[in-house]
């Protein structure tokens, strides 16, 4: 388990959405515009029970509508869309700062696969199952 302080995992998260949004296209930049993304320690107990998983096995979480099942495309929805990133499952699963980085880039890719409509076989297919 490696130790980082809430500041410095909220800092890595940011960058990593950073790094996301810097290599989209335009179209998909005005999607991710719509989205929260925020970190919280642990996943709630809704969340785990919503889910079937044990909330040390749960590293992040989308939640709202998927943009292929909206009409009227990004912001149609009217639900909030949020992702959320929980630190403590992720600094658990990594013994050092390279690791969490990469944990951190792998859930926030995987969430936002969720928010463009992909299922869990296709993000393993990616390599974000």
């Amino acid at each position: 388990m490696i130790a980082l302080s809430r500041r410095e995992f909220v800092r890595l998260v940011r960058r990593a959405y950073q790094q996301v949004y810097q290599r989209a296209p335009q179209r998909l930049k005005v999607a991710l515009d719509e989205i929260d993304v925020v970190v919280e320690d642990w996943p709630s107990d809704q969340d785990s029970e919503y889910l079937d998983a044990d909330p040390g096995s749960l590293l992040g979480m989308y939640t709202g509508v998927p943009l292929p099942e909206r009409e009227g495309g990004p912001g149609a929805s009217g639900f909030p869309e949020r992702i959320a990133i929980y630190r403590q499952p992720i600094l658990r699963r990594c013994a050092t700062r390279a690791e969490a980085v990469r944990e951190i880039r792998i859930t926030l890719w995987h969430e936002l696969g969720h928010y463009l409509g992909m299922g869990e076989e296709d993000l393993e297919r990616l390599g974000y199952g």
